[in-house]
């Protein structure tokens, strides 16, 4: 569960005050909203990027707001992925692991699960600029999900892909999350992406937050207002 009580957050002239939001235990949340509301500053919040001046922000109903970024069990997918430039695909791929001390082992068997779940076998010696958007992507979230947190956070993971890449990042999405039961929120501008990925759809805006769509519940599917 990501749990936002009252947080008052301010980046540079633009503030947020008083923004609360609950995405359910191994739902996907969508965070929607023009450019500039603000949707970018909570997310880094919830990672714990970006300071709140007050506020609380509970995982899976423990209180992490004074926790370091590295302490809240989080995978995060930046907006251009932020991948390694002089790592391969199977270096990206451990890199969580290898820096959390994992045995050697743990971190190939790891790495070929996530090659194979995403289907990145073929280019684990392959460096970045050798990628595809798509593939990019994929290594990306792969690397994002590698110590199996729970919570993932995506700030707009698809906007620059073509369409029918953007059909099979559908896809793996919701299966990956679903299968790892992580709870998620995604930032996007794109009403597509929520019909196509959402459990629960929010509308930032004027620094409040605003429910456009309810939690599906027992099989029901919510319908964006």
């Amino acid at each position: 569960m990501i749990q936002v009580r009252h947080a008052r957050l301010r980046a540079g002239e633009f503030e947020m005050e008083d923004v609360s939001l609950t995405v359910p235990e191994g739902q996907y949340g969508i965070l929607m909203g023009k450019t500039g509301s603000g949707k970018t500053t909570l997310l880094e919040a919830i990672a714990g990027l970006k300071h709140m001046t007050s506020g609380h922000i509970l995982l899976s109903g423990e209180d992490v707001t004074r926790l370091k970024p590295s302490l809240r069990n989080i995978g995060y997918v930046p907006q251009d992925g932020a991948l390694f430039a002089t790592m391969t695909v199977g270096e990206q791929l451990v890199f969580a692991l290898d820096v959390r001390g994992a045995p050697r082992s743990e971190q190939n068997e790891r790495r070929d699960e996530l090659a194979e779940l995403l289907g990145l076998e073929h280019l684990l010696h392959r460096y970045p600029t050798k990628l595809s958007g798509g593939e990019r992507q994929r290594v990306a979230l792969g690397r994002a999900i590698a110590f199996r947190p729970r919570v993932l956070l995506l700030d707009e993971p698809l906007s620059a892909l073509d369409e029918d890449t953007r059909e099979e990042m559908y896809e793996l999405l919701k299966s990956v999350q679903t299968q790892s039961r992580m709870t998620a929120l995604h930032v996007t501008h794109s009403r597509q992406d929520a019909e196509r990925l959402a459990d629960l759809v929010f509308r930032l805006q004027d620094g409040a937050i605003e429910v456009l769509s309810e939690s599906r519940q027992a099989g029901e599917n919510a319908s964006l207002k």
